[in-house]
């Protein structure tokens, strides 16, 4: 959405922008939310903003760093409330007072306790403010935020893609390629825009991933591999942490050679009393990821889900068909034994994606 087709008098479409000017930091904020922000007057943008990542200023600082003088007598827009506290960079709340702003039009609250309070310091001030504008898309577009800063863990999506039949390989273990040039691209996409990605022991020694983004956007996650006993092999893609670097987490005593040898490719080592997503997950959280991407086989993307370290199912399906009673599936055991007991996704939405299709669901 370009100035040229906004509706400047539309604060629904001067929001979207906000959320548009956001999306472009997607990936580089955490453990911060994605915001951008739009300064209006007299019916024209004069200034605009989004926060780049942690430590830089907020979008609204950016905004009215555009705006100057202009931005007295004039609407901020922005996607989430102005933070009212001082964390790496002063309050949001009361550059926006001083700057002499009117009106500020704002997407939802902030839901983070820490900084919330701004809309009530503006109100204070003798500002209009107004709530809850396109409040929908702006929760979809920090989806990963508020569930950090309200269940304190990152949020989890798993990524799939099987047959039509539920396959996520051959019976002899073969699983390139289920999916098309078009669903891969997408995958590649969404690493770019997560902060960590997860597999096990069994997708390394199988597949020997790169779990890149391959070009797309301009940053790698994390790579991680869950391993109890390092049964690893030593020339593997993941390895070469020039490329991105790779996290290791595995067991006490695990294999002590195959430990040295990573350490020396510059591998990072982390040995859990007890290697379990949640315990993953939970040194993610304290190392400040906020979207964690699970690509991994279907006897850990069970154990994830069990445990609560999955929230988005991201399943891309192809219309092939490979057969096998063997042939593995995208999730392993949960132990049901009833149809009553399947785990049922809401705000379910199926895109075409090249020949194949895209399920997204929530857990």
């Amino acid at each position: 959405m370009t100035e040229a087709t906004l509706n400047l008098g539309s604060d629904t479409d001067l929001m979207r922008r906000c959320c548009e000017l956001a999306a472009q930091a997607a990936g580089h904020t955490a453990p911060n939310p994605l915001v951008g922000s739009i300064i209006l007057r007299d019916g024209e943008i004069v200034g605009e903003g989004f926060h780049p990542k942690a430590g830089e200023p907020h979008a609204e600082i950016f905004a009215l760093r555009a705006a100057s003088d202009r931005a007295q007598g004039a609407t901020l827009y922005v996607n989430l409330e102005p933070c009212n506290h001082k964390g790496l960079t002063p309050p949001c709340s009361e550059a926006v007072i001083k700057a002499g702003i009117r009106r500020v039009v704002i997407g939802m609250r902030d839901p983070n306790p820490k900084a919330k309070g701004g809309i009530e310091k503006l109100r204070q001030a003798g500002i209009e403010v107004v709530v809850g504008i396109e409040v929908d898309r702006c929760h979809q577009l920090n989806e990963a935020f508020i569930h950090r800063v309200t269940h304190n863990s990152p949020f989890g999506i798993l990524k799939y893609a099987m047959t039509l039949d539920g396959k996520i390989a051959t019976t002899a273990g073969h699983s390139a390629w289920i999916s098309g040039p078009s669903s891969r691209q997408r995958v590649h996409q969404l690493r770019s825009r997560c902060d960590a990605v997860i597999v096990g022991g069994n997708t390394v020694r199988q597949d020997n991933p790169n779990l890149t983004s391959h070009g797309e956007g301009t940053r790698n996650p994390l790579r991680v591999v869950m391993s109890r006993h390092l049964d690893l092999p030593s020339d593997r893609n993941l390895w070469k942490t020039e490329v991105a670097p790779t996290l290791v987490f595995t067991q006490t005593n695990a294999n002590l050679e195959t430990k040295a040898a990573l350490v020396r490719q510059g591998v990072e080592i982390v040995a859990l009393e007890s290697l379990t997503p949640a315990a993953v997950m939970a040194h993610l959280y304290q190392r400040g990821a906020m979207s964690v991407l699970w690509e991994c086989g279907g006897v850990l993307a069970a154990k994830a889900i069990a445990a609560g370290s999955v929230q988005k199912i991201w399943a891309f399906i192809a219309p092939k068909l490979i057969g096998g009673q063997r042939a593995p599936s995208p999730i392993g055991e949960l132990g049901f034994t009833a149809m009553t007991e399947a785990l049922a996704l809401h705000s379910v939405s199926i895109t075409p994606v090249g020949q194949d299709f895209l399920l997204k669901g929530y857990l």
